[in-house]
């Protein structure tokens, strides 16, 4: 495919902390990075879309009409389409289209959501729709297409940090707050696991345990809510709950003050870089002693970049397998190298803007 008349780019993204929280409406701290969904396209005189995408050696097309039939589980080219047509955006011409990236798929680092946000921006920017243009706004129609659309139990956070960029604190409450954060951060290591992991049924076996305890809790304490302090009180009554309903609503709680020291760690005037690897790696205890969701080989991994001079390192996503990432400050080669002599895929990476157009 040659003369590409528009091109537009979209980030994967960290999630720093605050994994299983967003679709609580709890705070979370993103980053995203330098490994990117890419989609060139060149406009057609009929209506059909025609993509292909070489790095899953797939292809797929489409011709437009009032609402496209999907015709795979999550079928994201074609959700985008339908949901751009129910805001009443009208796509007035097909595409021929190339889709290509570097983020690891399925992985925990939000190439699905970076996928769905440069799509969704590739087609406003076909149509020049301006006032659909806002970054908050490709997010939002980002998380109908990808989430809401097949009825999946995820949250924003992929789809604000794809879009927005930067290093940034969402807050899910009833009315969504963002804040990009100062940007101190150095180098990482993303280290894909090459373990595939069941994201959307992890998220929904933490999310429905996690509700039941506090509907149990809050039968003894009327205000209990995932926004309660953690107090020796609140503790007691958690301690009466079932195993895994204990378990997750305790970790739930914990990875919440854990995203809050974080998030005042990057309002300090001298941010501490050692500090905040500590905090990376006790976000990474959580997740694997109350949500547990790390693996034997993840464990391997973390502890292998730790030895190699990371500086903190966990988990990246819903995990299960996926990647880690390391933050690796003026170590990033010997921490790679040493990740893979574990046989895992590594990407230096640091932060980086959220989706644009490139051409």
């Amino acid at each position: 495919m040659k003369n590409f008349e528009l091109e537009v780019s979209a980030p994967g993204r960290l999630c720093l902390f605050g994994e299983h929280q967003d679709y609580f409406g709890l705070p979370i701290i993103a980053a995203a990075i330098n490994l990117r969904i890419f989609i060139k396209g060149k406009e057609r005189k009929d209506k059909k879309f025609s993509i292909t995408m070489p790095d899953i050696g797939e292809e797929d097309g489409f011709f437009l009409e009032k609402e496209l039939p999907y015709h795979q589980e999550r079928d994201y080219l074609r959700s985008a389409v339908n949901i751009l047509q129910r805001e009443g955006i009208q796509i007035s011409a097909g595409w021929d289209c190339l889709i290509r990236g570097s983020i690891p798929i399925n992985s925990g680092s939000a190439s699905s959501s970076a996928l769905v946000v440069a799509w969704i921006k590739f087609l406003l920017e076909a149509q020049n729709e301006d006032k659909h243009l806002a970054p908050e706004k490709i997010a939002e129609l980002g998380f109908l297409a990808e989430v809401a659309e097949f009825k999946e139990p995820g949250g924003k956070m992929d789809h604000y940090s794809s879009s927005l960029g930067g290093v940034l604190s969402i807050h899910f409450d009833d009315n969504l707050r963002f804040k990009k954060l100062k940007n101190p951060l150095k180098e990482f290591v993303l280290a894909d696991s090459l373990q595939k992991k069941d994201t959307t049924g992890m998220l929904g076996h933490i999310k429905s345990h996690v509700l039941r305890g506090v509907e149990s809790v809050s039968q003894n304490m009327k205000d209990f809510s995932l926004k309660t302090p953690l107090t020796q009180e609140v503790q007691q009554e958690i301690e009466k709950l079932p195993s895994e309903e204990k378990r997750l609503l305790h970790g739930t709680l914990l990875t919440r003050d854990l995203t809050k020291e974080g998030e005042n760690l990057f309002g300090s005037d001298d941010f501490d870089h050692a500090r905040f690897g500590q905090l990376l790696s006790l976000q990474q205890v959580v997740l694997r002693d109350y949500l547990h969701i790390s693996t034997p080989k993840i464990e391997e991994m973390i502890e292998s970049s730790l030895q190699a001079g990371a500086l903190g390192a966990k988990t990246n996503g819903s995990g299960g397998g996926g990647c880690i990432f390391a933050y690796t400050p003026e170590k990033a080669e010997p921490v790679a190298e040493a990740l893979r002599k574990l046989g895992a895929k590594t990407y230096i990476i640091r932060v980086d803007g959220g989706v644009r157009k490139e051409i």
